[in-house]
């Protein structure tokens, strides 16, 4: 498990001036892993302040040696995998390294800074790209209050499933349609019912973000070999935001054996890896579960887990329209939650999901669910915020949302903050809806058309 380290010296500070700022998601206590487009090339990266560290230029440098110029020249490929795969002393030594080439009085500061463009590009000047090749999606239902809630929308006499203070519940995603963060998000056609219960088809109504985090899969293991709870965090390289984007109308429509279109249109995540190493400041206790709640199952539960499962991480949903960014208006806060509305813990999950045998892989990607808590605030869906449609949430500038409209553009942040440590983000997971392309046409339509 991570400990605290010289790399989280909340005195140490930064000779790129912009990791120094209060604000910055990305000081010199974070230094997280990403892959981004520069030249017409895909490169990866570590972000510092308002810079990315060109982890290809870097290793042209020849300034590192040992674990850390091993962990460099395999993070020097198109993405992270080979880095992700290898031991965790490899990421953890050229995160370190990395640590002391851009501390402000670090001795190789002037080489560096004679490069500077070409070894530590802005960041305004890359295109951010997925964080590594994802093989699998697994997403998982971890909030009580956002399954009660919808349990309740949907008028089950039971709103919780009887397994859920079980086991982690979960399906398996599409990992195909998932896309860095930024660009449009197309609203998908597909079948629903209408107002009056007839069967539609064509462009999704309800269509609604859902603010979750994921944690993306190191060392993976072998078909048939349970991953144990205490060696869980051991496999997770780190974590991102993710936007489950869903068609409410066409899942709840067709939700028999589990999520499918409703789901599989698009799903964007935050294109910077957040270390477990960079998150030891944060580590705590999860919350205490409901006296009367059923006991955890011994696969399931373990002392380290139990003190340190949990993290001190807040996380935010923003959205604008089209009419608030023409007449700059600041985007609205609509969700503020914290990972404490979680129920089960990632190590749970991961525990949980090789408990049958089941291999993780290297980039393997495990989402939370939503993260929605019990206050109004705390709703981390559009369903919820609107209590399914029945009270729409009011935004600057007159307009109100019971679902995403075309134009509207939700931005998920996250903090993490704790007493005596260096307060890091996860940068930003950002989309914007656009119109339902027009549904092709069948020959024989066309052909019909034409008489």
């Amino acid at each position: 498990m991570s400990t605290l380290n010289f790399t989280h010296d909340p005195a140490r500070h930064s000779w790129i001036e912009s990791a120094n700022a209060a604000d910055t998601d990305f000081p010199i206590q974070n230094l997280p892993f990403g892959t981004f487009e520069r030249d017409g090339e895909q490169r990866t990266g570590v972000a510092i302040g308002d810079r990315v560290v060109d982890l290809r230029a870097l290793q042209r440098m020849a300034l590192l040696d040992g674990d850390a110029a091993l962990a460099c020249a395999s993070a020097s490929e198109a993405t992270l995998n080979a880095l992700m795969a290898l031991d965790a002393r490899h990421a953890s030594a050229l995160r370190g390294a990395l640590s002391n080439l851009l501390k402000h009085d670090a001795p190789a500061r002037a080489r560096l800074e004679a490069s500077l463009d070409a070894v530590l590009p802005r960041m305004s000047e890359v295109t951010p790209a997925l964080p590594c090749t994802i093989g699998d999606y697994t997403d998982f239902l971890t909030s009580l209050h956002h399954t009660e809630r919808h349990g309740r929308y949907k008028g089950l006499a039971v709103p919780l499933p009887p397994a859920f203070k079980s086991l982690p519940i979960a399906y398996h995603g599409r990992a195909s349609s998932l896309r860095a963060s930024g660009g449009e998000v197309r609203r998908p056609h597909g079948q629903y019912r209408d107002a009056h219960g007839n069967v539609c088809f064509g462009p999704a109504p309800m269509l609604d973000f859902e603010l979750e985090l994921a944690a993306v899969i190191g060392r993976g293991n072998a078909l048939t070999q349970p991953i144990p709870l205490d060696e869980a965090r051991a496999h997770i390289f780190g974590y991102c935001l993710l936007n489950d984007w869903s068609a409410k109308s066409i899942q709840w429509f067709e939700q028999v054996l589990g999520p499918f279109l409703g789901k599989s249109f698009h799903s964007s995540v935050s294109p910077w890896i957040v270390t477990e190493e960079a998150l030891a400041p944060f580590r705590k206790a999860p919350p205490r579960r409901a006296a009367d709640d059923p006991a955890i199952l011994p696969h399931l539960h373990g002392a380290h887990d139990q003190q340190h499962g949990g993290l001190h991480l807040e996380l935010f949903a923003h959205l604008s329209t089209a009419a608030m960014r023409r007449e700059r208006i600041t985007a609205a806060r609509i969700t503020q939650t914290h990972l404490d509305n979680l129920y089960w813990t990632f190590a749970q999950m991961v525990a949980h999901h090789t408990s049958n045998g089941c291999n993780l892989r290297t980039g393997d990607l495990l989402g939370s669910g939503t993260i929605s808590g019990a206050s109004d605030a705390a709703r981390a869906c559009l369903t919820e915020l609107s209590e399914a449609g029945k009270q729409p949430i009011a935004l600057p500038g007159g307009e109100s949302r019971i679902e995403l409209e075309d134009g509207d553009e939700i931005v998920l942040s996250a903090r993490a903050s704790a007493p005596g440590a260096v307060s890091i983000g996860f940068g930003e997971c950002r989309g914007r809806i656009a119109p339902a392309l027009p549904y092709p046409q069948p020959a024989d339509a066309a052909a019909h058309g034409a008489h």
